[in-house]
């Protein structure tokens, strides 16, 4: 099975309800006035895109019918889907110009932040890059032993130490043996206790500083995972770490096991941070560089 057949199949909750409700408004309304256009408003919002994101698509999709006198049903289906693809339209590829490059992961916790590590270890390997994880996140019972099977599996060194050691001691050690192996991107785990910010961005600026000092030249990524089942959660989320650390991109996770894969839409519009993957199974294999064509035409 191909990734977008994949993709289809994982996003098929979210298509069946928006897809069905989109299909029910346009055989309703058959002419194009503003009733049509409060209809898709509301099947939007009702869709997890988000109240102020929803608006600005049926704003710029009532110009763009004005400005072009469209009038077939169809049409107005076509430009939807074209300013749904323009709200995504972010550059997505990951930053990994220099070698070493540094991808620092971040999110709550019981998002998927130690599969999408292992699964974007296993695409980098595939794509002939030598990877070293780093298992940071030195707080949460089990974390280590749950990244070491991942880190296994990708075949990917792993740098640990004991529960409860210093988070930067761990990525310290993972960048010098990033050195010594001449590898080509490092992957950190971070912890994720939002509910404890102090904490939480305290460790994250210890390790920050300790890879600007030892890598002050290497490409750095940092991706939050987001579960996408929490909806409009996720949004909340993604304000909150962004507090902490410059966020550069966007992991959204389980997309195959909800219907709220609008909320996307409302992530990448409010933060003006793109998607990078998404993932769509539980499979190593299960994730993708995120394609914004694919991703729409999939549920829409």
């Amino acid at each position: 099975m191909g990734f977008f057949d994949k993709l289809k199949q994982g996003l098929s909750k979210t298509k069946d309800s928006l897809d069905e409700k989109m299909n029910n408004a346009f055989s309703i309304f058959r002419k194009v006035d503003e009733d049509l256009l409060e209809e898709l408003e509301e099947i939007l919002i009702m869709s997890d895109v988000g109240m102020d994101t929803s608006i600005n698509i049926i704003s710029k999709l009532r110009s763009k019918i004005k400005k072009e006198n469209i009038k077939d049903v169809e049409e107005v289906k076509s430009a939807l889907r074209e300013e749904m693809q323009n709200i995504l339209n972010l550059n997505s590829n990951l930053n990994l110009e220099t070698k070493p490059s540094v991808i620092l992961i971040v999110g709550v916790n019981g998002v998927g932040k130690t599969t999408s590590i292992g699964k974007i270890a296993n695409r980098l390997k595939k794509d002939g890059k030598e990877v070293v994880i780093a298992a940071a996140d030195t707080f949460r019972a089990a974390a280590v032993e749950q990244l070491e099977i991942w880190a296994k599996r990708a075949d990917c060194e792993l740098i640990k130490k004991e529960e409860g050691t210093d988070p930067a001691a761990v990525v310290y050690e993972a960048i010098q043996k990033t050195k010594s192996n001449n590898a080509d991107v490092l992957i950190c785990d971070t912890a994720g206790r939002l509910h404890n910010k102090k904490y939480l961005m305290d460790e994250l600026a210890k390790i920050e500083r300790v890879i600007e000092k030892e890598l002050p030249d290497a490409s750095k990524e940092v991706l939050i995972v987001l579960d996408a089942t929490t909806g409009q959660n996720a949004i909340t989320q993604v304000k909150a770490f962004s507090e902490t650390t410059p966020i550069t991109g966007i992991v959204l996770t389980k997309l195959d096991g909800t219907a709220k894969g609008g909320v996307i839409f409302g992530i990448v519009d409010e933060n003006k941070i793109p998607i990078k993957f998404i993932g769509v199974g539980e499979q190593i294999d299960d994730m993708e560089v995120f394609n914004k064509e694919d991703f729409v035409k999939a549920i829409l």
